[in-house]
């Protein structure tokens, strides 16, 4: 079986508050093989970000074409712009022997999944992970402990976060989130065990 038939796809969902992007960036740091798909935004660039390192950076003109063109796995527009993940960016790297890790919402998980199912090389490296706090008391705390949103910003967080929860069973695995050192170590646990899965696995030679 040849390299690109072993490579991932792994989509990690979780609430906003759920402990996803640090999870990200942990299995970034910690599996060389593993890389990040460049999401395209129309948001203006911020101070040090660089095109198609960060983000590819469209007008919203470009974004729109592209929609239509069915150019992206995902795409959502959150806060007035547009973000998305294009099909190219994520095939290429697995056809060049990398494993990609994104981090979407649930309907961006929903979309992802709907592709693979029409694509043969995409369901066979898709792998989807919930991640979740093990109750909204909990994902409430560290909502309040992050500082960044009002509590009425908090309150709709929490009721966005109780509809994407009841979308876990559409996941290959459920996550409960307890520590960054435990999360990290039961994603490693999946990563590893998903690449020694019978059809992306070569027997030796007997």
């Amino acid at each position: 079986m040849s390299q690109k038939n072993n490579t991932l796809l792994i989509v990690l969902s979780a609430p906003s508050g759920g402990g996803k992007t640090t999870l990200c960036e942990q299995m970034l740091k910690d599996n060389p093989n593993m890389s990040r798909a460049v999401t395209c935004t129309t948001r203006a660039p911020r101070e040090g970000e660089r095109d198609g390192v960060d983000y590819y950076f469209l007008t919203a003109e470009d974004f729109l074409k592209r929609v239509q063109a069915g150019n992206f796995l995902e795409h959502a527009t959150v806060y007035g712009n547009s973000y998305g993940t294009l099909k190219s960016e994520v095939l290429g790297k697995l056809r060049a022997g990398k494993d990609v890790l994104l981090a979407v919402d649930v309907q961006g998980a929903a979309a992802i999944r709907a592709q693979a199912e029409q694509e043969n090389e995409l369901e066979r490296a898709l792998v989807e992970v919930f991640l979740t706090p093990e109750s909204l008391a909990v994902l409430e705390q560290r909502l309040k402990k992050r500082g960044k949103d009002a509590p009425d910003a908090i309150k709709k967080r929490l009721a966005v976060a109780k509809q994407e929860i009841a979308q876990w069973k559409h996941f290959d695995y459920l996550l409960i989130s307890t520590s960054i050192r435990e999360d990290v170590r039961r994603m490693q646990a999946i990563y590893d065990a998903e690449k020694m899965r019978q059809p992306r696995s070569t027997a030796p030679e007997v």
